[in-house]
Order: C-alpha cells, then sequence, then structure tokens
C-alpha cells in the first residue's frame, strides 16, 4: 500500500486529497502555515516547514512515506526545490501538480517580468491605482514606489500592516469568478494589475476580469526549478501512483 505525502495549499492539492480519501490510501496532506484557517480536507493535515531539504528527507524516512506529490503553488520555489532534494536523498519517488501557466492572447496588454523586484521597477512613473493581486508575503516591496494607491486582497486580515503609505484592503477567500473581479476593479478605480503567473482556472478570474476591461498587467514568470516530473491533472498523480513511480517514470 502507498503511504503518500501530499505538499499542498492549493486548489489542486485539495482535489488530490479528495481522490486518496475516496480511495482509501494512506496519505498526508501538509500545509507551510501561511494560512490562518485552512480549508478543511478529508486526509489528515500537518502544518508547518519541515527544516529544509535535509528535514523533509527525515520526515521521508521516520514516516515510511513512498511517494511524493508535491502540489504546492508554483511561486513556492524553495519548497519545491526542498522536495526535489529530500526525494532523491530518501529515495521515494516524486512528481508534481502543477498548473499550466496563463499565456496572453491577442489584445492582452501585459509586461512580463521575471521576479518581484523587476515589478516594483516596472511600476516606476506617475502616480496609478495599482492591484497587487499577490497575496501578503511580497506586498511590503512595493513600498518602494509610494506614489501609488495600492489595492490588497488577503485571504486573513495581516496581524502587521503594510508598508505601504497608500492602500485598501480586502480580505476575502476564494475561488473568485470574472464578473466579481471586474467589480472589484472597477469600484477602486484600478489602472493597472500586478500578479504572479500562478496559471491554472482557480485563480485565473483577475486576469480574465483585467481583459475585459483592458487593463495593463504586470505578469510575474515563475522561478526555475530542477528537472522533475510534471503533470497537471489529478488522474495522472493516479495513474503514476498505480502504474508508473515503482518503476521510477
Amino acid at each position: 500500500m502507498p503511504n503518500i505525502l501530499v505538499l499542498g495549499g492549493t486548489t489542486e492539492a485539495s482535489a488530490l486529497a479528495a481522490v486518496l480519501a475516496a480511495r482509501g490510501d494512506a496519505a498526508v496532506l501538509s500545509y507551510a502555515g501561511r494560512v490562518a484557517s485552512p480549508k478543511v480536507q478529508q486526509i489528515p493535515v500537518r502544518i508547518g516547514g519541515f527544516g529544509g531539504a535535509a528535514g523533509l528527507a527525515g520526515y521521508l524516512r521516520s514516516h515510511a512515506i513512498t511517494h511524493l506529490v508535491d502540489a504546492t503553488h508554483p511561486f513556492a520555489a524553495q519548497m519545491s526545490a526542498n522536495a526535489i532534494a529530500a526525494a532523491d536523498d530518501a529515495g521515494v519517488p516524486l512528481i508534481a501538480l502543477t498548473r499550466p501557466a496563463w499565456t496572453p492572447i491577442a489584445g492582452d496588454r501585459w509586461t512580463c517580468v521575471r521576479d518581484i523586484g523587476a515589478a516594483v521597477a516596472a511600476l516606476a512613473g506617475p502616480p496609478r491605482r495599482v492591484m497587487l493581486a499577490l497575496g501578503r508575503m511580497h506586498v511590503d516591496a512595493f513600498a518602494a514606489q509610494p506614489q501609488h494607491t495600492y489595492l490588497l486582497r488577503f485571504v486573513d486580515a495581516p496581524v502587521k500592516a503594510p508598508e505601504l503609505p497608500q492602500y485598501s484592503l480586502v480580505v476575502d477567500r476564494g475561488p473568485f469568478d470574472v464578473a466579481g473581479d471586474q467589480h472589484l476593479l472597477q469600484a477602486h478605480d484600478i489602472e493597472i494589475v500586478v500578479c504572479k503567473n500562478a496559471g491554472g482556472v482557480g485563480a485565473v478570474a483577475k486576469v480574465a476580469a483585467a481583459r475585459a476591461l483592458g487593463l495593463p498587467m504586470i505578469m510575474i514568470d515563475r522561478p526555475a526549478l530542477p528537472a522533475r516530473r510534471e503533470v497537471h491533472a489529478v488522474a495522472d498523480v493516479v495513474r503514476w501512483l498505480d502504474h508508473e513511480a515503482d518503476r521510477g517514470v
């Protein structure tokens, strides 16, 4: 019987957890602990870090994990790199359940940048009303462009106020829809949207809303990661668990 560790925090991880529960697989879903009230899951949950790649490798060994699934956010680069190293160290097969990246279509007004620092630099210029669709981890970096008025949307109310001089904060949990995000952008007179290329369908509403309103976007590219096996569907993970992982595929 497989004994599966899922590194989660995404819609895809929750969907996989539901399937593993229905199958009766032994599995644990791990959260990094950045959300105060994570979604209730159908398999056991652990919350908190592992202590780097070495700590994760130790967990894999001590809990006799047979399969590791990285279903973290596409921008959780350090966690994903740790997963690759730990799986190799412990000799545990690894697969990544990822979202296809978004790609612009005709009429989109995207400026693609490599990282948060480049996104901050791209906002140089006169004051604008900017939606930072980034979560809470990186917003303080935008204090370097204090001329703008920012709109923030967090899952939880922050313990510490953002360092931005001018901002509005919406506390809300997705999934969001296009009509709702379009209304939000219009209600705050947003002129440009900054977001990470998270990909997939769960977070695409803001992209579609900006597109519908003809707004420009600063799109932050995904971080580079070492080579790994990647799939985009829960069914592909299940197929790997049942037929391919033990062959090293």
